[in-house]
């Protein structure tokens, strides 16, 4: 009975992996060829393989620029945010001071609203500070991340107390302690809350678009849009479009794979505690 129940599962993982890889099949065999999949049997066109729309994608049109920005800032960025959201998340977990859930609370309630609530506001900022159409614009206004904050706290919240207080004794420092003791302790937390902001900033498109005029700023969301929009060849050139979007999407799953080990590491080993 068991196997049976094994096998069912297994089939239902399958189904569901293969619904959820097939649009990136779809994509990548489209860009592959000199017209649209359809998966119809019978619709009188063979499957031939080119590389001329990725050749072009990589040679002769923006893209690559694109992509450069975007990791850019996305790696830039991240760093920030795991630098600001590891120095709050360490405060509030083992420090102690005056207005201490207040300053918890208002996070809170700051994570709560909208992100669009804070594009004028922040728009204007940026705007006073001369920072529109500029790489610190973009990596400045993005350098603290509300939801990074409470990730890596939860996982602070898992290191004993006790390695804090011995790192004291021995004279350590709140700094040293952060990177020398809960570091190492967190890395899994730390390596997910990366792929978490480095994804989210990656595919990131409005608040870009609202502080970027100059094409040569523009990262990939935005960057294809007016390329393939803006020009003219969107709904002409299928192909290409499907080209573009598996170079756009390779620096993603390449990320994905060299990390996921540590990741699948993290949530089934211990919190550093021997016996």
């Amino acid at each position: 009975m068991s196997q049976v129940k094994n096998m069912v599962r297994r089939v239902i993982l399958s189904i569901g992996s293969f619904i959820a890889v097939f649009p990136l099949i779809w994509m990548l065999l489209s860009g592959l060829n000199d017209y649209l999949m359809t998966f119809v049997p019978g619709n009188g066109k063979g499957i031939s393989f080119t590389l001329e729309n990725i050749g072009y994608v990589l040679f002769q049109s923006p893209v690559p620029l694109y992509i450069k920005n975007s990791m850019l800032i996305s790696v830039v960025t991240s760093l920030y945010q795991i630098i600001t959201g590891a120095m709050l998340a360490y405060a509030l977990t083992f420090l102690k001071f005056r207005c201490k859930k207040l300053l918890y609370y208002i996070i809170f309630f700051t994570y709560m609203l909208p992100s669009a609530a804070t594009y004028i506001p922040s728009y204007i900022v940026l705007s006073k500070l001369n920072l529109l159409n500029t790489y610190k614009g973009l990596i400045l206004s993005q350098s603290v991340s509300l939801f990074g904050i409470f990730l890596l706290r939860q996982n602070f919240l898992e290191i004993p107390k006790d390695f804090v207080d011995a790192a004291k004794i021995d004279g350590a420092t709140d700094w040293k302690i952060l990177w020398k003791v809960v570091f190492p302790l967190a890395r899994s937390g730390f390596i997910t809350f990366f792929l978490l902001s480095f994804i989210s900033l990656y595919n990131n498109y409005m608040w870009p678009a609202l502080i970027t005029t100059d094409s040569r700023l523009y990262q990939v969301s935005q960057g294809v849009r007016s390329f393939f929009i803006d020009d003219g060849a969107y709904g002409t050139k299928w192909p290409l479009i499907m080209a573009a979007d598996s170079i756009v999407i390779l620096p993603l799953v390449l990320m994905y794979i060299c990390a996921s080990h540590v990741i699948i590491h993290g949530i089934s080993g211990d919190s550093g505690v021997k016996g």
